[in-house]
């Protein structure tokens, strides 16, 4: 990393030697470093044809491992060049060999850099998927750069989502960690990230000082591909001040090395090489067209007979094309009802159920029960609802509900958690599933202090005069078991001692107050400030320690 040039004579030397020794265990080695340092350096061809020559000797080494490892390779080149298509290809190749190895390291790293081009494609919601799962197996493996990487993507895609705060969080946690290992090109592009955001929240100089962080580093260490970005970067950072001549300054030096990076030499060669190939066809062509005319002399005689013939084929062909035409717009208009009538059907099927397990109900006709080691869950319930509900009408009270509850799935959709279901005024909710993460119970207490600030600046700013509650909430970390219920109406539930102790956090709990027990306390109790409020007697499970939760604690 601290010098590429010596890195690829290494490199080189190790080709030679392997290729000498026919040992194509160690030649997809050698080419799959050469291939790493051309990409820092920038020249992306190169690379690419080295990390095809590195998949290709592991084949022949049967050497599984290094082959999913090399189409990961390939991806990220193909993600730089701007090939989204090639790229999403290539990760998922990868990603399946990987799947066959006990190499849970290089596993995590593709779908840690197919996250990457998913965000970049805005398909966030793979990307957080493909995220989090990487961060699960960095997290059991102590694979603290990985860690660093996945904190660094999550914190982009929740910063492209319009969600700075959470973020900044994130990015910086990322930092910290990169910094300690000095894996420098990860961190140049993630402190432009921060740039952006303080950026967005009109704080000029810091944006400048986190963008002229990420171009030292990249010049310290030779990163031409970041050195071109930060200079991108400061240039418009500068044209937004209004000081123009240092804004040109950079964007000079941007375009400097944005065409080292794609090489417009080799570009030039491969355009020189279409144009030769379009010439020499273009001879071709008029050689045909002499030896055509000539043809075309001897046949004149018998040409009357078959333009009869031809047209008359014409008008038959014409016939049964506008038949088969006929057919198929029918076949066309049926099929995109079925598709309309399938589309609608799946969109109900997901509004119910999670979409894991959604599919797992439409490819087997039923759901198998599942054993979560770690949920966090969460019950909200309303101030005196039972009292105003005697009062008002119906509709009224269902108006009232639906303001409320239609807010709470927002927030669950923000903070990627699972809503389970609603019983009368009580909300329940649970981060962790279907798919396991390291952060539900951080998201969880986030939601929930979202949840009570709109409660409360929904009492304060009552402009029509609706009725309007004060919300208790408690929350319980712990094993749960989810699965389906029912034959007809399907209903996606949770069961275990996990949800009733939450239900009892709930019950115990005071109106603007998150009530915790001591499990979620212990996940929580850095990153948030916590207030103890001693045993409580809790019926059927005697004295159990419980918390309020005030506010986050932010180390940025």
């Amino acid at each position: 990393m601290n010098n590429l040039e010596l890195s690829l004579k290494y490199a080189d030397e190790l080709i030679a030697l392997s290729k000498l020794e026919k040992n194509y265990l160690y030649l997809h080695r050698g080419y799959y470093q050469k291939g790493n340092k051309n990409r820092l350096i920038g020249d992306l061809n190169k690379a690419l044809n080295d990390f095809f020559k590195s998949a290709e000797a592991a084949s022949k080494a049967k050497f599984i491992t290094g082959k999913g490892v090399a189409y990961m390779s390939i991806a990220d080149v193909y993600s730089i060049m701007g090939n989204a298509n090639n790229a999403e290809v290539y990760y998922t190749k990868s990603i399946d060999l990987l799947r066959k190895t006990k190499d849970s390291i290089a596993l995590a790293s593709a779908l840690l850099n197919a996250g990457d081009e998913y965000s970049k494609n805005k398909k966030f919601n793979l990307a957080l998927k493909h995220f989090e799962e990487a961060r699960v197996i960095f997290d059991k493996t102590n694979y603290l750069i990985g860690t660093g990487y996945t904190l660094g993507n999550i914190g982009m895609v929740y910063t492209k989502q319009i969600d700075n705060e959470l973020g900044k969080i994130y990015i910086t946690k990322a930092i910290k960690i990169l910094e300690k290992l000095k894996d420098f090109y990860a961190m140049s592009e993630y402190l432009l990230y921060m740039s952006d955001i303080y950026l967005t929240q009109n704080d000029w100089t810091t944006s400048l000082r986190y963008a002229k962080r990420s171009l030292d580093l990249a010049q310290k260490y030779g990163l031409k591909d970041q050195i071109s970005n930060s200079n991108l970067k400061i240039s418009e950072l500068y044209q937004k001040a209004g000081n123009h001549k240092e804004s040109f300054t950079y964007y000079k030096n941007y375009i400097k090395y944005r065409d080292s990076v794609t090489n417009l030499k080799s570009v030039q060669q491969m355009a020189d090489m279409r144009t030769n190939y379009e010439v020499s066809q273009k001879q071709i062509e008029v050689d045909l067209l002499e030896k055509d005319s000539e043809i075309q002399k001897l046949k004149e005689k018998k040409q009357q007979n078959i333009i009869y013939a031809t047209a008359i084929s014409l008008f038959l062909i014409l016939i049964i094309t506008i038949g088969f035409y006929r057919r198929y717009k029918f076949i066309k208009m049926t099929n995109a009802i079925i598709e309309e009538e399938k589309n609608r059907s799946n969109t109900l099927l997901l509004n119910i159920l999670p979409e894991e397990t959604a599919l797992e109900l439409k490819k087997n006709g039923k759901v198998q029960a599942k054993k979560f080691e770690s949920v966090t869950v969460l019950f909200t319930d309303f101030e005196k609802f039972t009292y105003y509900a005697d009062k008002l009408s119906p509709e009224k009270l269902v108006e009232s509900i639906d303001f409320y509850f239609s807010k709470f799935d927002k927030i669950m959709e923000k903070y990627n958690l699972e809503k389970i279901k609603t019983v009368g005024d009580a909300y329940m909710c649970a981060g962790g599933l279907p798919f396991p993460t390291g952060d539900h119970a951080y998201r969880v207490v986030l939601a929930a202090l979202e949840i009570t600030r709109f409660v409360n600046a929904s009492k304060e700013l009552n402009v029509g005069n609706q009725t309007r509650f004060k919300v208790r909430i408690g929350i319980n970390t712990g094993p749960i078991v989810a699965g389906v219920v029912g034959i007809k109406k399907f209903s996606y539930d949770i069961w275990g001692d996990t949800v009733n102790i939450a239900s009892r956090m709930e019950s115990n709990s005071e109106p603007g107050k998150i009530n915790i027990s001591e499990c979620t306390y212990q996940i929580i109790k850095n990153d948030f400030d916590c207030e103890y409020r001693g045993e409580i007697e809790v019926k059927n499970k005697g004295m159990m320690k419980m918390y309020f939760v005030n506010s986050p604690i932010f180390s940025i």
